[in-house]
């Protein structure tokens, strides 16, 4: 089960994807990973989770800090 922490980054991940008009394929091909990577770590079937160099690399792709995927405060 994944912990609640990357929970919540996956779905902010989702949230920033989804309104950048970004799909799963698109992420994917910018990570330079499988085409279903993405729809696997969105999945709650499959306990994935991104990476922080992931991470970074998603914020440089929307445009934003790393930070905004993170919670304001720990859980």
């Amino acid at each position: 089960m994944l912990d609640p922490v990357d929970k919540y980054v996956i779905e902010k991940v989702k949230e920033k994807r989804i309104e950048k008009g970004i799909s799963q394929s698109q992420l994917a091909f910018e990570l330079e990973l499988s085409n279903g990577f993405i729809g696997m770590i969105e999945s709650t079937r499959f306990e994935r989770k991104y990476s922080v160099a992931q991470l970074n690399k998603i914020a440089k792709i929307f445009g934003c800090s790393p930070r905004d995927f993170l919670p304001k405060e720990a859980m």
